[in-house]
């Protein structure tokens, strides 16, 4: 008898991998139907990490774009699937566990099915309450393993962490191989091993298309037991996504596998849906480079899903780090060369902080780490000059274990901050808040929604949703796409405020080349008196600064970051005003 390989559609992802936002809800209602009459999908990744967060970006409210978006597709007998990160729950940073079990309830009230829970670290302590909570609002409960290839991440290792999670009572592992680095004869192994040991237990493969070797991944998990794969579709498979349902089809077919048809009517439809979406809007942010393979991931091992948010931190980072290379008489670095030198970087940082899963957000941390080393290099500065709260959580173990050891400059520069290493369970650092958020909402007139869906949205993303709720998000989103266009057009006669920006640090260079710059350590609002307040203003030029000193703030997602200065030196020009926006890397001010 065949063995059955079922599909899942991971349409998320599929824009996850490309650019920055996801379709809107009247797009999603539009291709369901669609996607149905494919007949080839036994379930369909619709939810999840960054999903709710873009909605409230563009100023539409999640849950009603998860409801919305399942119920076709789950009246047609498709699971729907959603992934969430154990501890982070749906953002970049630690939850509450009283949050995280809302969340739960939530979703399966909003018609969610199947939920892959993964932690970057493995981890298994921070999967224990995702599995748990998912069990009991009866929902499929996947744990990920974060699939990455180093001298730590073997077969064993991997096994380990399977053993508790099916202990706690997983029903469902995923092999989420996020940067498609895994090696097709290890994978086939690993998921030997999972089902000899557990036949009981469903196998979902996840392999990004980066470098090249997920189609081989895909038969030989297949060939090894596997019983679900995950799958895209044109316009938007291939380079940094996922393997086309069609090859992916083709290939097993031929190898023996008993897998389902495709309605090519129907496939075509929602190719040009999807098209159509992209012509729409959502292509202004889509980095062309990510249709792209590159072999050069298999030595950093950076995520496909990643791609974007880097390239633009190097085209972010890339005038900074010429501006101090062309003062030090230095040849400066065109994008190709810059992110081979990240790339690189990336290798040579990634040990060193532990060998941490390659995947959000810890790959995100890992690469600001070496962007920030680069500017530094540049600059004249040691490595490690810039590490922001979340980076140092990593290290210290505030987010669970590390798979592997930290180097010893590591150790000592912790030390030297007076920073403790922590060796405790992670989500005891953050006790519930529920009932804070509750209070909130009652002092704001706001209601809390069907099954407290939308106490669950404040909690879990405060900043974006008061500024969905206050109608801010929709006013950036409009000038944000107008600025997009705008620049795909080739800009017009009225200059943007980046473009009068860098003619002011143009100009302050011309004038004093010797200038030393003050950049953004983190994306956010710039903050030069913590009072917020409109009017405040920012130092004044000719404020003497010293070496270390706090400067102003950057406000994130996460609180306030401090801008230090790395020189002696006085203030020579403010480029970015109170209230600002910046991007991590961005030139705030300089110093002379």
């Amino acid at each position: 008898m065949k063995k059955k390989i079922r599909f899942c559609l991971v349409y998320r992802d599929m824009w996850q991998s490309s650019g920055k936002y996801q379709p809107r809800v009247d797009q999603l209602k539009e291709i369901a139907p669609v996607i149905v009459k494919m007949g080839c999908f036994a379930r369909v990744e619709t939810n999840g990490g960054a999903f709710e967060q873009v909605n409230l970006m563009y100023g539409e409210n999640p849950n009603h774009a998860v409801r919305e978006w399942t119920k076709p597709l789950r009246e047609a007998g498709i699971q729907t699937q959603m992934l969430e990160r154990g501890l982070n729950g749906l953002r970049m940073y630690p939850v509450p566990a009283d949050v995280r079990r809302l969340m739960f309830k939530v979703k399966k009230a909003q018609g969610v099915d199947v939920v892959r829970s993964f932690c970057g670290l493995n981890d298994y302590r921070n999967l224990e309450l995702s599995i748990k909570y998912a069990n009991e609002f009866g929902l499929i409960s996947q744990a990920a393993l974060s699939i990455t290839y180093s001298p730590v991440h073997t077969i064993e290792h991997y096994m380990e962490i399977v053993d508790k999670y099916v202990e706690y009572g997983a029903k469902e592992i995923g092999l989420k191989d996020m940067a498609g680095i895994g090696r097709p004869e290890m994978l086939g192994k690993l998921t030997r091993c999972i089902k000899e040991k557990y036949p009981q237990v469903a196998v979902q493969y996840h392999g990004h298309t980066g470098p090249g070797l997920s189609m081989a991944s895909v038969l030989e998990v297949c060939k090894n037991g596997a019983d679900i794969i995950d799958v895209a579709m044109e316009p938007l498979s291939w380079g940094m996504v996922h393997p086309d349902v069609i090859s992916v089809q083709a290939m097993l077919r031929d190898a023996g596998f008993d897998v389902p048809d495709i309605n090519m009517s129907a496939y075509m439809e929602a190719r040009t849906l999807t098209q159509k979406f992209i012509d729409d809007f959502l292509g202004y942010f889509i980095e062309p480079k990510n249709k792209i393979c590159t072999s050069l991931l298999l030595g950093c091992g950076l995520p496909g899903g990643m791609m974007g948010s880097m390239m633009a931190d190097l085209k972010g980072l890339k005038d900074a780090i010429n501006l101090s290379l062309r003062n030090a008489g230095k040849k400066e670095l065109s994008e190709d060369e810059l992110l081979v030198k990240l790339f690189d970087e990336v290798q040579y940082v990634w040990p060193r902080v532990g060998t941490p899963g390659l995947v959000t957000p810890f790959s995100q941390y890992v690469k600001n780490i070496a962007l920030m080393n680069i500017l530094a290099e540049a600059q004249g500065k040691p490595r490690y000059s810039s590490m922001d709260k979340n980076m140092w959580d990593m290290i210290l173990g505030r987010c669970g274990r590390l798979p592997g050891e930290l180097a010893p400059e590591i150790i000592e520069l912790a030390k030297s901050k007076g920073y403790e290493f922590f060796t405790g369970v992670p989500q005891d650092n953050y006790p519930d808040e529920l009932p804070k958020y509750r209070e909130m909402m009652k002092e704001r007139g706001w209601d809390c929604g069907p099954d407290d869906e939308e106490l669950f949205e404040f909690a879990m993303h405060e900043r974006q949703y008061i500024d969905y709720k206050e109608g801010r998000a929709k006013k950036n989103f409009i000038e944000a796409l107008a600025k997009a266009k705008l620049k795909a057009e080739g800009g017009s006669e009225e200059k943007l405020p980046e473009e009068i920006k860098k003619t002011l640090i143009d100009r302050v260079l011309a004038k004093e080349p010797n200038a030393k710059m003050i950049v953004a350590p983190v994306s956010g609002q710039v903050i030069w008196e913590l009072a917020m307040e409109e009017d405040s203003m920012p130092k004044a030029i000719g404020t003497r600064v010293k070496e270390g000193e706090t400067v102003c703030f950057v406000a994130a997602y996460y609180g306030n970051e401090e801008v230090h200065s790395l020189y002696d030196g006085r203030i020579l020009e403010i480029i970015a005003k109170q209230g600002d926006k910046v991007k991590k890397g961005d030139i705030i001010a300089f110093v002379l």
